[in-house]
């Protein structure tokens, strides 16, 4: 992956007038951001300077219930009312506009009651098929603004991949309003996608937990990916810092799916979604998915085999749990909980292969799924084959070193903050 100059044209252009306010804000001493630590979102930074990026243009946005301003107004809502904006469609991803569907679905095509736009679903829907949604929808510039949960799995940031790639083969703008990555923005984690496990957790060869904004994310994927680049333009954010958690940010969470309740969630999501790929629960349909991890048999020795990993900034609690949906729905079972007491130190993707490792020795009933979910979450056969051979958590880890330094030595040209 070498910087190309599709790569350099991407970097360069965005550099607008709001895409040019970068990392000023950021180089603020730690005591006076957090005296007044409040991050302004690109939304709102596009909406103070009256829309005027989306002057003349018809407008779609790419969007979902996290699409929020400070006042938890939703930004359709609030653009749909600006005579400033000329709003005239609505996309929909995963789970659907406003939120109503579950994982694996989508609201379809509709009018929203509230404003009267055409709501377009984009959920599975890429290339072609995409682009003519864009060309029917009659507009001429589409906006994105989804809060991402920072991992290579979570389906937003193959939304956002799948709609630039859309835009471009219809001939749309392309503008990327930036939020915070909710598990701060430091380090690039885990294994790199092989691209012969691509799927739709996962186009591109990007790291499991890729330490980037959305924005960032859309210059990589247009200088690195897209074989015909987008018209891109983002807007950054004011006041955002790479070390900042999303509880420093000032910023309203609201679940951009329903299984990720809180900002705690998305701190494990990275590791612990890899449960998805074992006959395990992954603590779906439970107030904690995500955090408790169990099926049926499992007693208190998988917490007694984690702790005793010594993994930086968490510890294990033998649970109990019964989950109201999903696998084991209605029955009690049991395994562990994570209780991350230095989110500083802790590593969720490291924490998540332990965590495989462990619960395959200390339970005999232990099994992947049968359809091998877990390479498509992984991105290669790698963890399955070395953790089925025996390996341990160092040797898993150790086992993506090389290629995951030449992913951070790409992602470094695209960072913006």
């Amino acid at each position: 992956m070498s910087l190309s100059r599709r790569g350099l044209l991407a970097a360069t252009g965005a550099a607008g007038a709001l895409a040019a306010t970068g990392p000023a804000a950021s180089a603020a001493p730690a005591a006076a951001r957090s005296a007044r630590h409040r991050v302004r979102t690109g939304f709102d930074r596009l909406a103070a300077d009256g829309y005027a990026m989306l002057s003349g243009q018809r407008v779609g946005v790419v969007t979902n219930p996290t699409g929020i301003t400070p006042d938890v107004r939703h930004i359709v809502d609030g653009m749909h009312a600006d005579d400033r904006v000329d709003l005239t469609a609505v996309f929909g991803p995963e789970h659907g506009f406003r939120g109503t569907a579950q994982a694996g679905g989508s609201e379809g095509r509709y009018d929203d009651p509230a404003t009267g736009l055409p709501v377009y679903d984009t959920y599975l829907k890429s290339g072609q098929p995409l682009a003519g949604i864009f060309t029917t929808s009659g507009v001429e510039t589409i906006v994105f603004d989804i809060q991402d949960a920072g991992a290579r799995f979570y389906t937003y940031i193959w939304t956002l991949f799948d709609c630039m790639q859309s835009a471009a083969l219809a001939g749309k703008r392309f503008v990327v309003l930036d939020r915070p990555n909710p598990v701060t923005g430091r380090a690039a984690l885990g294994p790199v996608l092989d691209k012969a496990f691509a799927t739709f957790v996962g186009r591109e060869p990007i790291s499991q937990a890729h330490g980037m904004t959305v924005a960032e994310l859309a210059l990589l994927f247009n200088g690195e990916f897209l074989q015909t680049p987008v018209d891109l333009r983002i807007v950054r954010m004011s006041g955002w810092d790479r070390s900042d958690f999303f509880d420093e940010t000032g910023l309203p969470w609201v679940p951009p799916s329903p299984n990720m309740p809180t900002p705690e969630t998305a701190l494990v999501y990275s590791g612990t979604c890899l449960f998805e790929g074992t006959n395990l629960s992954e603590g779906r349909g439970t107030t904690r998915p995500f955090e408790l991890l169990g099926a049926e048999g499992i007693g208190r020795g998988w917490a007694e085999a984690a702790n005793g990993l010594d993994l930086p900034g968490v510890r294990f609690r033998e649970a109990y749990f019964a989950p109201t949906f999903s696998k084991f729905q209605g029955k009690t079972i049991g395994g562990v909980q994570l209780h991350v007491h230095d989110r500083e130190s802790f590593d969720p993707v490291r924490t998540g292969i332990g965590l495989l490792v462990t619960a395959k020795r200390s339970w005999s009933g232990f099994a992947w799924r049968p359809d091998n979910w877990i390479d498509k979450l992984t991105g290669s056969t790698k963890v399955r084959t070395l953790i089925d051979a025996g390996a341990g958590t160092d040797e898993v880890v150790g086992a993506w070193r090389g290629e995951l330094a030449a992913f951070r030595a790409v992602r470094k040209r695209y960072l913006r903050y």
